[in-house]
């Protein structure tokens, strides 16, 4: 296997989390290859390429990386077009890790526009692939479809799901509910044979285990997620806040492996990241502050996808549904 092409300077604790997770990733047996200055500290063993460039997370994202060229995000995704690295991660900035993506490796024939899929927490089932959390804030009912053709195949290599239930995010499960967009996409998504199509769904019904992958715009869905990870947040703090009251210690201590137990499903280092689908190369978005463990986990995903042919997988299936 080529080396997944690591941003060394991307997020907020780059480069020592990252290159440490890196670290943890080459030692499991996955090669890497880190992207970064050539004064880049503490990285042993590990291979280097070196960028001299680096985006920061408040630039302009299509801007910069026509800028930019030898930033680590724009080499990272020209490693990977180049048959030079099989894959890339990055904990930076969002918008240019999918605008070099996008640029630099091009899209999969057919592809109308790359969504940014994203795995959420179920407890007690397999996560729920949401698409498009981001990378299109407008968008066009048939894109929507190939959305959830891309869903499906990334939930069924990624998790073993035989037949994905889709289900598209709106206001209400009726089928005339929501905007035009919602009614137009729930007419086209009915018509299709080759996906397991369920009907809308709700933002209550995202994190249960009564639907596979769900399909929205990435206005929508980017304001789903982050209302999701906001309030589990907010649960966990004052949750762990008020068990740690001294008059609870004793049940705190006797509840507390159950606890971490429960943590460790809904904390976002243990998903290794959001994939963007529909670009001519694997590309994983971790989020921003992500840890040691968090690269570690993305690392993982890239070698996964890169393993199940994860680009010809949709590429079969944009040809077969066309």
């Amino acid at each position: 296997m080529l080396p997944v092409a690591v941003d060394a300077l991307g997020g907020d604790k780059a480069p020592a989390e990252i290159v440490e997770g890196a670290k943890q990733a080459a030692a499991a047996g996955i090669p890497v290859l880190l992207v970064g200055p050539a004064n880049l500290e503490n990285i042993g063993d590990l291979p280097l390429h070196v960028a001299t460039e680096f985006i920061d997370m408040h630039e302009d994202p299509a801007s910069s990386v026509r800028n930019k060229k030898d930033s680590t995000l724009v080499v990272s995704a020209d490693l990977v077009r180049d048959g030079k690295a099989s894959a890339m991660i990055s904990a930076g900035n969002t918008g240019a890790t999918m605008a070099s993506a996008l640029l630099r490796m091009g899209r999969i024939k057919g592809v109308k526009r790359p969504a940014i899929a994203t795995p959420i927490p179920v407890p007690g089932s397999t996560p729920t692939v949401m698409l498009d959390a981001g990378a299109n804030a407008e968008v066009e009912a048939e894109w929507m479809t190939q959305f959830a053709v891309m869903g499906s195949v990334y939930a069924n290599a990624r998790y073993g799901i035989e037949r994905p239930r889709v289900g598209l995010l709106s206001i209400g499960e009726e089928p005339g509910k929501g905007d035009t967009l919602r009614k137009k996409s729930y007419e086209l998504l009915s018509a299709m044979s080759d996906i397991n199509f369920i009907g809308n769904v709700e933002g209550r019904d995202i994190m249960t285990p009564d639907v596979d992958v769900v399909v929205t715009d990435g206005f929508t869905g980017n304001v789903a997620l982050k209302t999701l990870e906001g309030t589990m947040k907010t649960i966990v703090k004052e949750l762990f806040a008020s068990i740690g009251e001294p008059q609870y210690k004793e049940h705190t201590d006797a509840l507390m492996p159950a606890l971490l137990n429960l943590y460790s499903k809904f904390d976002p280092d243990s998903t290794g990241g959001a994939i963007l689908l529909g670009v001519d190369g694997v590309c994983i978005i971790s989020h921003g502050s992500s840890s040691a463990r968090a690269m570690l986990n993305g690392i993982k995903v890239a070698k996964d996808m890169v393993d199940c042919d994860m680009v010809g997988l949709i590429a079969n299936a944009l040809k077969s549904d066309a």
